[in-house]
C-alpha cells in the first residue's frame, strides 16, 4: 500500500471512529447525563480512551461538538423557516419554535448540552432569526420593538420552567412556545 493510500485509509478510519464516538456520547450522556465519563463513552464506541482524546482532548470539547450538532439542526430549520417567511413570517417563526420545543421536550440531552456550553455563538442562526423578525415586522405581524433577544429570552424562560416542572409532553412545550411568541404580536 502506498503512503497516500495509507493516509487516506487512516482518515477514513479516523472519521469512522469520530462518528462512533459521537453516537456513543449521545447514548451515554442521554442515559447518565453529562456526569458520564470519557472511558464510558470510549467503551460504548468500542474504541480506546486515547482515540476519543485524539479527537476531543477534553470532555468539554466532546460536549461542545454535541452542542454544535444540535445548532446545525436548528440552523437547517431556521433556513427552511426563512424560506417560508416570505409569505407569512409569523407562522414561519411559530412553526420553527414549535419544532425546537418538540425536540427539547423529547431530547433532554439537547437541553443539557446547549445550556451547559459557554461561548457558543452561531452567527448563521442569529442572522436567520434577525431576517425572520425583519420580515415579520415588515408584514406587521410582530411588535415594532420585538427583538431576537426577546425571542431567545422568552423561549429560554419557557424551557427552564418546563424542565423544572418536569413536563415532557411535546404538546405542552409547543403550546408554551406559541404563547411566548404571541407576547410579541402587535398590540
Amino acid at each position: 500500500m502506498t503512503a497516500p493510500n495509507r493516509q487516506r485509509r487512516r482518515r477514513v478510519d479516523a472519521r469512522h471512529n469520530s462518528e462512533r464516538v459521537l453516537a456513543a456520547a449521545i447514548e451515554v450522556f442521554t442515559e447518565h447525563g453529562l456526569e458520564a465519563t470519557i472511558p464510558e463513552v470510549a467503551a460504548r464506541a468500542g474504541v480506546g480512551k486515547a482515540t476519543v482524546y485524539r479527537s476531543y482532548p477534553t470532555k468539554a470539547d466532546l460536549v461542545r461538538e454535541l452542542a454544535l450538532l444540535h445548532l446545525d439542526w436548528i440552523d437547517e430549520l431556521a433556513g427552511a423557516a426563512l424560506d417560508a417567511a416570505r409569505t407569512d413570517a409569523y407562522h414561519a417563526l411559530e412553526a420553527l419554535l414549535e419544532r425546537i420545543a418538540t425536540r427539547l421536550a423529547e431530547d433532554r440531552l439537547m437541553v443539557e448540552v446547549l445550556s451547559g456550553v459557554d461561548g457558543i455563538e452561531d452567527e448563521r442562526l442569529d442572522n436567520q432569526l434577525e431576517q425572520l423578525l425583519a420580515l415579520a415586522h415588515a408584514q406587521g405581524r410582530l411588535r415594532p420593538d420585538a427583538t431576537a433577544m426577546d425571542v431567545q429570552v422568552l423561549v429560554a424562560g419557557v424551557a427552564r420552567a418546563l424542565i423544572e416542572l418536569e413536563i415532557g409532553d411535546p404538546a405542552v412545550w409547543r403550546r408554551y412556545a406559541r404563547l411566548a411568541l404571541s407576547a410579541l404580536r402587535p398590540e
